[in-house]
């Protein structure tokens, strides 16, 4: 049976599963025995709840690496204005791009907005002119340096 958003019933989560989420959420490598103990229930359950939720895809591990200690010094968003019948295939262009680490198709004054990686101003400027402006189908762009970042969170 479906709710109203198209979850099935038995793809909801429980309270139990929801704050097992929250402690993988502040640590990822948190020990399922520490959770357990915090939830008053075996390590085992809480194994058997991470799996489902991993294979349900609620949970994704990955490695969250620091840009700047691995010499990514210039970080930009960039707003991308395309030719109206040709923007999913640009968005899926620059999705390829490997210095594009977050791309998303947006309404308002840009149809996709993608945030980029680079080593350096001048690796940049080669992105800018030798790959994203080369793309079929985008007709304006603007980048948007990062200056700081003031909050980052990986939901």
């Amino acid at each position: 049976m479906q709710n109203v958003i198209g979850i099935e019933q038995s793809d909801r989560l429980d309270e139990t599963d929801v704050k097992i989420v929250d402690a993988l959420r502040k640590d990822g490598r948190v020990a399922f025995a520490q959770i357990a103990g915090q939830l008053g229930v075996s390590p085992g359950m809480i194994r058997q709840r991470y799996n489902r939720l991993v294979e349900m895809g609620y949970v994704k591990v990955v490695a969250i690496t620091n840009p700047s200690r691995l010499g990514i010094k210039t970080m930009a968003m960039i707003g991308v204005r395309t030719e109206g019948d040709k923007m999913l295939q640009v968005a899926e262009q620059i999705a390829a791009l490997d210095e594009v680490i977050y791309i998303v198709v947006v309404s308002g004054r840009y149809d996709i907005l993608a945030e980029v990686f680079c080593r350096d101003h001048a690796d940049l400027l080669k992105f800018l002119t030798e790959k994203l402006a080369k793309i079929k189908g985008v007709r304006e762009t603007e980048s948007f340096m990062h200056l700081k970042i003031m909050k980052e969170v990986y939901f």
